[in-house]
């Protein structure tokens, strides 16, 4: 007997717990869309197919069969890479692991090559040019970096985006644009400051 499309995503989706509405919530669509989906009704447009796919941990070969999950990309563009997705972090409760699930505001994707475990919505002008407000920010987690180098850093119950410069008796947090001062933290100032990992891209709509 057949397995058809709508089939293989309701056994997809429950396989991973998930809600007709917590999907649509995802990607992005009506909880309609979900249900003609299931209904073998209508199919995901392609740029939903990633997405998709990523969410409910199935491969396009699994629900399409090989060659019709081959997308025709046009002359002059490279495929997508594989993608990943990994939680967006928000508000930081004091104390908290970062990755704890009240921390955890939704989901990204982005390349798997990243490597990230993470991501940050960044807030405000202090890492600009390089860094724009509301970029979301992939963060592989490491406890240190090399000096120079943007890391995610937790101070108290806040996260921030800065480079960070490791010294003898002082952390400094240096923000991209220098319309901004550093972050110093002295001495044992410096036993508040933590290091939750490099940042290693970024996502930016156009």
């Amino acid at each position: 007997m057949a397995v058809y499309f709508g089939e293989k995503i309701k056994a997809a989706r429950k396989a991973v717990g998930m809600t007709q509405k917590q999907l649509a919530e995802k990607i992005g669509v009506a909880n309609t869309t979900v249900s003609n989906w299931e209904k073998n009704a209508n199919r995901p447009d392609p740029d939903q197919i990633e997405l998709l796919c990523g969410l409910l941990n199935i491969a396009p070969s699994i629900l399409f069969g090989e060659k019709e999950s081959e997308l025709i990309i046009p002359p002059g563009f490279k495929p997508l890479p594989k993608m990943a997705t990994v939680p967006r972090v928000g508000a930081i409760a004091c104390g908290d692991p970062i990755l704890a699930e009240q921390n955890i505001e939704d989901y990204d994707k982005v390349p798997a090559d990243w490597r990230a475990d993470f991501t940050l919505v960044c807030e405000g002008d202090s890492m600009m040019p390089r860094i724009q407000n509301g970029d979301v920010v992939a963060i592989r987690r490491t406890p240190s970096v090399e000096n120079g180098e943007i890391a995610a850093v937790r101070i108290g119950d806040e996260a921030t985006l800065k480079h960070i410069y490791l010294h003898a008796d002082y952390i400094e947090l240096r923000p991209e644009n220098p319309a901004f001062p550093s972050i110093i933290r002295r001495r044992n100032e410096m036993n508040d400051v933590h290091i939750e990992g490099k940042a290693v891209g970024l996502c930016r709509s156009l």
